[in-house]
């Protein structure tokens, strides 16, 4: 039986901040409040659940997010109209550079809780882009 993941738990400092940030950048519905957690369901079913937590306990996260040419270019004028600071980088060391690592284009940002997002459009090692 093939393994899928099917959610996780994402901690912020607001959890509706978070949350309605990534939707907006990535164009995507925020869901219906469940308990603690504010909802965000991707494309392949994996909801992130956004959890408000202290400050002192937010472990930095990486979240990568595929996404087709249309979709990337969609989300990269959001991130650029809402003043995001961008990098080519995971590290943050090109700002205001998108990179195009394995034929497709990938960039860096913060979410409001310090959690590094990317978004690319070629998975690691080259594999197939989606489809538009």
């Amino acid at each position: 039986m093939p393994v899928h993941l099917n959610h996780t738990i994402v901690h912020a400092q607001d959890n509706r901040e978070s949350a309605e940030f990534l939707a907006g950048i990535l164009g995507l519905e925020v869901g219906q409040e469940w308990g603690p957690f504010i909802p965000v369901a991707t494309g392949n079913g994996v909801t992130l659940d956004f959890a408000t937590a202290p400050a002192d306990k937010i472990a930095t996260q990486h979240y990568a997010f595929l996404v087709s040419e249309p979709e990337f270019d969609a989300a990269f004028a959001r991130i650029q109209c809402a003043g995001v600071v961008y990098y080519a980088d995971p590290h943050g060391r090109l700002p205001g550079q998108i990179n195009h690592n394995d034929g497709g284009r990938g960039v860096y940002f913060l979410d409001p809780s310090g959690h590094g997002m990317e978004i690319l459009t070629r998975p690691y090692g080259g594999g197939p882009a989606l489809a538009s």
